[in-house]
């Protein structure tokens, strides 16, 4: 089968996917059981890229391993910092917005066929590092890819691990978490998550495909300008004083050593 044809048919896959969570989210009203699926996703991506490219070598069960562990570590983990908590305040929002009679189907265009096209779309570096040559050899670029990753991974996991630590005690509540990875990058787990894309990226450039790097493109982009850094500062700015000092301090994503305070 050619790029374009499993390309596609993981699109179906996906959207049946979402489709199936919406109707669950109707009887659960609760459209927050989408964000929990996002790594899952993926990881479903990856293993329909991995059955149906022909050849089998270091580099497809290498990515296969990577996406499983970034996924399932990023499901668990949002499904443990959710749990008993409700339904997200963003589409609780969008709930009252929309009214309660609307929001039920709106939010399947909305959130469930959007983010699954989204999903399809930044997958596509993971079906590009599979569509392996023949010629097309594991190699420097396939290093490079996985130290990258490697480096995202614990930026990542790390930050999130920090961050559920400082917010289980109490005495944090108000506060600004600025020690660990967060000394570094004011966001440390977004940072890892884009450099995660970008291992994957140079691993399907080493495999000779170019264009599926898009998807790293689109993944990076919507994590600092729409649904990640640019979103969670505005809220952060309102709700935390302190933040205003954080922001002079500290690198807003590529982690730096802080600013020093002039004598």
């Amino acid at each position: 089968m050619s790029f374009l044809q499993i390309f596609f048919l993981n699109l179906a896959i996906l959207l049946s996917m979402m489709s199936i969570l919406w109707i669950i989210s109707v009887y659960l009203k609760n459209v927050s059981i989408v964000d929990l699926f996002w790594g899952l996703g993926f990881v479903l991506s990856a293993s329909v890229y991995f059955i149906l490219t022909e050849e089998t070598g270091v580099r497809k069960m290498l990515v296969l391993a990577l996406v499983a562990l970034w996924g399932f570590r990023l499901s668990f983990y949002l499904a443990w910092r959710n749990w008993g908590k409700g339904e997200d305040f963003r589409y609780r929002n969008f709930r009252i917005s929309y009214g309660e009679k609307r929001y039920w189907w709106i939010s399947f265009f909305q959130t469930f066929l959007l983010q699954g096209v989204l999903m399809w779309l930044i997958s596509a570096p993971l079906l590009g590092a599979q569509l392996d040559a023949s010629d097309s050899q594991f190699n420097w670029l396939d290093l490079a890819g996985l130290l990258i990753w490697t480096v995202g991974f614990v930026f990542e996991a790390g930050g999130d691990y920090q961050l559920a630590k400082f917010r289980a005690n109490p005495s944090n509540k108000g506060k600004v978490l600025d020690t660990g990875f967060w000394h570094y990058t004011r966001h440390p787990n977004y940072f890892g998550d884009a450099a995660v894309w970008w291992g994957f990226a140079l691993i399907s450039i080493s495999a000779g495909s170019y264009l599926p790097v898009i998807g790293s493109l689109l993944m990076t982009a919507l994590i600092i300008k729409v649904s990640g850094v640019a979103l969670l500062e505005t809220s952060l700015k309102k709700d935390k004083p302190e933040y205003a000092e954080y922001i002079r301090k500290t690198a807003a994503f590529l982690p730096w050593f802080p600013k020093k305070d002039k004598i």
